[in-house]
């Protein structure tokens, strides 16, 4: 089972995504989000290094589903998808060019073609106040004084991906949509793995990821 963690920021996608790769004892394939070096200049300026931002979290995240992709079963804490919304997002505030912004999708359609689906995209849902409080409980410098931001960001997120969805044909079946409280006590921990276990027998086989092409 291919599973990919899609959520706003703040949303709870890193946790999950050990929990997961413990529980089912699977890889984790993790974004790399505080050690990219362009993070921080995109905070401080986000006009200036929008574009760069984006395209080295597309190109960074793509190699790490590259090496992954003959794998059966693994968990990831961000898709391609996901990297989308943020720049579909930015283009939305005005932040990026409708030409910046056309250059990426270009470029994450050409990442796209080359990497197996996953099996379930796993979008994680909760409310403004909750994402502001797991945003100031990790306390991460460069997200300080971002309210107006993550605002925007809140606001604007299942809209697009929605969209997002539609625009590249993923199938409903496939997604499902996950309200998650703390993941920490056990009996919410295992009603979230029944509610994903339940929902991966639903999904049609013939919509699972096919990797054979890929196998090493």
């Amino acid at each position: 089972m291919r599973i990919g963690i899609i959520g706003p920021i703040g949303s709870g996608k890193s946790t999950l995504s050990k929990l997961l790769s413990e529980h089912y004892n699977v890889p984790l394939i993790e974004e790399p989000v505080e050690k990219n070096e362009f993070l921080p200049l995109f905070y401080e300026n986000k006009e200036m290094f929008a574009l760069l931002s984006q395209n080295a979290f597309y190109s960074s995240l793509f190699l790490l589903m590259w090496k992954s992709r003959h794998k059966e079963s693994c968990i990831f804490d961000s898709t391609l998808f996901s990297n989308l919304v943020f720049t579909e997002l930015l283009r939305l505030e005005g932040i990026m060019s409708a030409y910046e912004v056309a250059l990426t999708y270009a470029i994450a359609d050409e990442h796209l073609k080359r990497l197996p689906d996953v099996d379930i995209h796993v979008v994680l849902v909760n409310d403004e106040e909750q994402l502001f409080n797991n945003v100031r409980k990790r306390g991460r410098e460069m997200e300080k004084d971002q309210i107006e931001y993550l605002k925007f960001h809140y606001s604007h997120y299942m809209d697009v991906l929605d969209r997002i969805f539609k625009n590249y044909q993923v199938p409903q079946e496939k997604i499902l949509y996950l309200k998650m409280e703390d993941i920490f006590v056990k009996e919410e921990f295992d009603r979230v793995i029944s509610v994903i276990e339940e929902h991966y027998e639903t999904i049609p086989k013939e919509l699972l990821a096919d990797i054979k092409q890929y196998k090493e």
